[in-house]
């Protein structure tokens, strides 16, 4: 019901931090969780999250990736090329300044989302290929988000960043605990067997109360958001889906593949994104790109994936499998 209805989800509990406010008037409380909630707490969030992933990920995934480096590589390079560009392009076509324009870059230079795993089996894509492009794109978050980051952000003169500070924060929370949840996994399969019935549990309840904090503390900024915004927000999401079936196209990925690609480019970890944005940038605005594009991109991919599953066409045989 979590995994099925998460877009549900998302608009309930951000309706929910909306209107805290009017519920505290009505049963005459004063406590607001989605204010108290800190960025320790987010990073601890983030951390527990990636750790239930690597302790998901198949213990054979690593070979996987090796075997088909040159499709994994090639995927993962035209998401780390198209979707920082398409953002930035964007944005600076939108008119776009500030803190939004911050936000639709970090939307688009990090890594793909591990719900596009989900979508592309309800797709009837490749799972094994999609696991093996966000454990890849993943594990290079450190060295590529940053980079791409301060590159995109090079001409900003009003914007300090720190590489190497988004650097460490995205090895410790993000590479570290899966690294270390699929080395346990390894060495302890009962608890493989654990994170496999937990793990997405755990991860999307992460994702819904991280978006949900964002809206809380900015929802006396909300109603001010542009539609410059919203619309440069469709155009990336957009964007990226065409930019992963092209990529495949060119690829010559068999067509489980090139849906994985697809979906797996469009799909970004906004929910990464959006911690980042509240780590780096405290006390603005940037963390609700972000945010908002969460409820895009599983509307988006949800609806791809299901015009998919219903097209008559059926992929070549033993490319949707792990093969």
């Amino acid at each position: 019901m979590l995994q099925r209805y998460l877009l549900v989800w998302l608009l309930l509990s951000s309706i929910l931090a909306y209107v805290w406010p009017a519920v505290l008037q009505i049963t005459g409380g004063a406590f607001d969780p989605f204010m108290a909630t800190t960025g320790g707490v987010i990073s601890w969030l983030i951390g527990i999250t990636m750790f239930a992933i690597g302790m998901m990920l198949p213990r054979d995934e690593v070979r996987q990736v090796i075997r088909r480096w040159p499709s994994v590589l090639g995927g993962t390079a035209v998401q780390f090329v198209t979707m920082p560009l398409l953002a930035f392009a964007i944005g600076k076509l939108m008119g776009l300044r500030g803190d939004p324009f911050l936000g639709l870059v970090m939307v688009g230079c990090v890594p793909g989302a591990m719900a596009s795993n989900v979508l592309t089996m309800n797709a009837r894509g490749n799972i094994s290929y999609s696991v093996s492009l966000t454990t890849t794109a993943t594990l290079l978050s450190p060295v590529a988000v940053p980079l791409l980051l301060g590159m995109a952000l090079a001409a900003d003169k009003s914007v300090t960043l720190s590489m190497s500070e988004v650097s460490v924060s995205l090895f410790l929370t993000v590479v570290g605990p899966v690294v270390v949840g699929h080395l346990l996994s390894r060495m302890l399969p009962g608890w493989q067997e654990c994170a496999t019935r937990q793990g997405a549990r755990v991860a999307n309840l992460a994702i819904l109360w991280i978006v949900a904090v964002v809206v809380g503390k900015n929802r006396d900024r909300i109603d001010q958001v542009h539609l410059q915004l919203l619309i440069a927000l469709i155009l990336v999401n957009m964007g990226g889906y065409a930019a992963g079936f092209l990529g495949g196209t060119a690829l010559r990925l068999p067509n489980a593949m090139r849906r994985a690609l697809t979906l797996e480019v469009g799909m970004q970890n906004a929910g990464l994104g959006t911690w980042l944005a509240m780590s780096l940038f405290p006390g603005t605005t940037v963390a609700i790109a972000p945010a908002i594009y969460t409820f895009g991109c599983m509307l988006t991919g949800t609806l791809l994936a299901n015009v998919w599953a219903r097209l008559k066409t059926e992929p070549a045989a033993g490319e949707s499998d792990g093969s």
